[in-house]
């Protein structure tokens, strides 16, 4: 999968956070990337060269990064209409 069709499925996900360079989830929307763990109410960075997602565990923020090129898959959850 290449960066511009992940790119459209995080902005899909999320909407921008005012001021600042960052994504925040849409409501009841929750990310899985590579079928790791599952955020929700977490904020995405897409860089150039990687992805940051920032969750809140156990009231702490928690950075995981990623490369670009080791996505493999991203998976969007969110409830029925």
């Amino acid at each position: 999968m290449n960066k511009a069709t992940l790119e459209k499925v995080f902005e899909y996900a999320s909407k921008p956070v005012q001021g600042t360079m960052s994504r925040k989830l849409r409501k009841d929307v929750k990310i899985q990337v590579n079928e790791g763990e599952v955020y929700e109410s977490a904020t995405l960075f897409l860089g150039e060269e990687f992805v940051r997602v920032t969750s809140l565990v156990g009231g702490l923020n928690v950075n995981t990064y990623y490369d670009w090129e080791k996505i493999a898959s991203v998976r969007t959850l969110g409830p029925t209409e």
